[in-house]
């Protein structure tokens, strides 16, 4: 498919049939799973993934991006919320991946997520929703390439036992839930350092005005404040960036940037691929040396801001509810990811 075809097609319509099997099945999976990490944790229903996290204020500030030297990447920029400089209120929350409250010191992936709180719209050139919402990750793909490894490493999730569960697979779908659990684990092999001092990605692609799709990165400024974390710890990671939060006279940022998808320079395995293969294959890697990030924006901690416990567990990321139609999420994955976390949501906000 062209890349000005995924554009203009509703790809919600597009592979609703062919998809709709395997979603339901990720979605049975993955609610399975987080009701089986409360049983097992006696604890109340948390989030599906990221159950473990801690909610924070921050400033959201965009960049005056007409001030750039190349004039058309300048215009390729300043779309939608980018299109003119601002500084938003936002809630921050920073997470580890795992459907388990575990100790800070296992193997995980850290998540960023945010909310950024849009001012009223009042004329065709300011933003049309009332939040904007981004969730990143400390790795730069997902694990799960495309919806069918999505379900079929939710089949197995959710499954009473893993073994009888691989045992009624096919071969293929075998060696590909391996695949897809080697990649978990790869990840979570991340050193543990302080939430504020890593970089995180969006894996996922999303608009950029009606015809450019892009990912997002957050990288942490060098002057980041951060002690060292403290060993045995379980909450290592919270307690730092409360201690930041609380004691450090400068508060940590991160510079948000795009990437746009180039497929005239991006190659994988030496080849050039269409959009479609860089929109549908998530664990694929964009390579920065061929399509590099351009900051647009800051996100600024502030400073003793710490949401109370309560707020933080009921407050929820969408990035394709709240989102501007410019900056919508793309691609079969997003679809069946944000079914498997409305639907967790949901369950979650009936057992509160």
């Amino acid at each position: 498919m062209a890349e000005e075809d995924i554009l203009t097609t509703s790809w919600i319509d597009e592979y609703q049939s062919s998809d709709a099997l395997e979603i339901e099945e990720t979605v049975r999976g993955f609610l399975i799973a987080q009701a089986r990490a409360a049983a097992d944790q006696n604890r109340p229903l948390r989030r599906g993934t990221h159950a473990k996290g801690v909610c924070v204020r921050a400033v959201f500030e965009v960049a005056d991006v007409t001030t750039r030297r190349d004039p058309a990447l300048a215009g390729r920029l300043a779309c939608g919320l980018f299109g003119k400089p601002g500084s938003y209120p936002t809630t921050v929350r920073f997470a580890n991946s795992n459907p388990t409250v575990d100790s800070d010191w296992e193997p995980d992936v850290r998540s960023l997520s945010f909310a950024v709180e849009l001012p009223a719209h009042t004329d065709p050139g300011e933003p049309r929703v009332a939040r904007h919402d981004w969730s990143l990750q400390s790795s730069p793909t997902l694990p799960f390439n495309d919806v069918h490894a999505f379900a079929v490493y939710a089949r197995v999730l959710g499954a009473p036992n893993e073994a009888v569960a691989l045992g009624s697979m096919s071969f293929a779908d075998q060696l590909l839930f391996v695949r897809t659990r080697n990649a978990v684990i790869e990840q979570q092999r991340q050193p543990v350092r302080p939430y504020q001092q890593l970089r995180y990605w969006s894996n996922v692609p999303f608009r950029h005005g009606p015809s450019e799709v892009v990912k997002y990165s957050a990288s942490p400024l060098a002057a980041n404040p951060a002690q060292a974390l403290a060993h045995g710890n379980p909450s290592a990671l919270l307690d730092e960036l409360i201690r930041h939060l609380d004691n450090d006279a400068t508060m940590s940022a991160f510079d948000f940037a795009v990437q746009f998808l180039d497929t005239e320079r991006m190659t994988w395995q030496g080849r050039r691929r269409d959009a479609a293969f860089w929109i549908d294959n998530a664990s694929v890697e964009w390579p920065e040396a061929q399509a590099p990030f351009h900051t647009i924006a800051r996100l600024t901690l502030v400073s003793r801001s710490q949401l109370r416990a309560e707020a933080c567990e009921q407050m929820y990321i969408d990035v394709t509810e709240h989102s501007a139609p410019e900056h919508a999420p793309v691609g079969r994955i997003n679809r069946a990811r944000r079914y498997a976390e409305v639907a967790s949501r949901r369950a979650r906000g009936e057992a509160l």
